[in-house]
C-alpha cells in the first residue's frame, strides 16, 4: 500500500485558510489500485489529538485503578472539584466535555467511598453544589504527585515555551470546537453537495 502527501500549497497560512488537501494523504488500495484520499495520520491535528487522548486515558485509568481503586473520571472530577468547589454536575459537564448522567455517576461513586458531599439545594431548586470531603482532598494530594511525574515523562524534551504554546493552541482549538457545536448540524444533502461522491470508474 502506497501513500502520497496532498501539500501543495504553503503550510504557514493560518490553519482557518489551510486547504483540505493539507490535511489528507493519497492511499492506493493494492486490492483493485483505486487511489483514495482521507486524513493524515501526522498532519491531520484531531487525528492526533483523538489518538494522544486515548492513549494517554488509556494508560492512566490502568494506573489509577490499580494504585487507588479509581478510574480517570473519577481523577477528573476530583481535579474539578479542587479547582471549583462547589461546582454542579452542569457545570462538570460544561468544563470536562461529558454528559450530565456521566458526571452524575462519577460524582456518587464518590460520594459512596466517602470522597465527595453534596451542598445545600440551590436556589432553582434542582441543582447541588458538590465538594471534596477530607478523604476526598489527601486522595487528590496522593494521585497529584503522581500525575505531575507521569506529565513530567510526557514533555521530556520540551521547553517551557512550547509547553505554553501548545496550551495556548489547544485552548483556541476548545473555543472553535465550542463555537461549532452551537452552529445547526449540516444536513446529508449539504455535505453530499460539498463532497460529492465520484464514479468509481472516473
Amino acid at each position: 500500500m502506497t501513500h502520497k502527501n496532498n501539500t501543495n500549497k504553503q503550510s504557514s497560512n493560518p490553519v482557518g485558510e489551510l486547504p483540505d488537501a493539507f490535511f489528507l494523504v493519497e492511499t492506493e488500495d493494492e486490492s483493485d489500485g483505486e487511489l483514495r484520499s482521507t486524513l493524515s495520520f501526522s498532519r491531520s491535528p484531531t487525528v492526533l489529538l483523538t489518538f494522544a487522548a486515548n492513549r494517554f486515558t488509556r494508560a492512566a485509568a490502568r494506573v489509577y485503578q490499580k494504585n487507588y481503586g479509581l478510574g480517570s473520571m473519577d481523577w477528573r472530577l476530583m481535579v474539578m472539584l479542587t479547582r471549583e468547589p462547589g461546582a454542579t454536575v452542569a457545570r462538570g459537564s460544561e468544563v470536562i466535555g461529558i454528559d450530565k448522567a456521566a458526571v452524575s455517576r462519577g460524582l456518587h461513586r464518590l460520594l459512596k467511598m466517602e470522597m465527595a458531599v453534596q451542598g445545600k439545594l440551590h436556589a432553582n431548586g434542582r441543582s447541588r453544589g458538590w465538594h471534596l470531603t477530607s478523604t476526598g482532598h489527601t486522595m487528590h494530594e496522593k494521585i497529584l504527585h503522581e500525575a505531575l511525574a507521569r506529565q513530567r515523562k510526557l514533555f521530556k524534551g520540551f521547553e517551557a515555551k512550547e509547553v505554553q504554546s501548545l496550551c495556548n493552541m489547544l485552548t483556541r482549538f476548545l473555543t472553535n470546537l465550542e463555537e461549532m457545536q452551537t452552529e445547526p448540524a449540516q444536513s446529508g444533502d449539504m455535505i453530499m453537495k460539498k463532497y460529492p461522491q465520484k464514479n468509481a470508474k472516473e
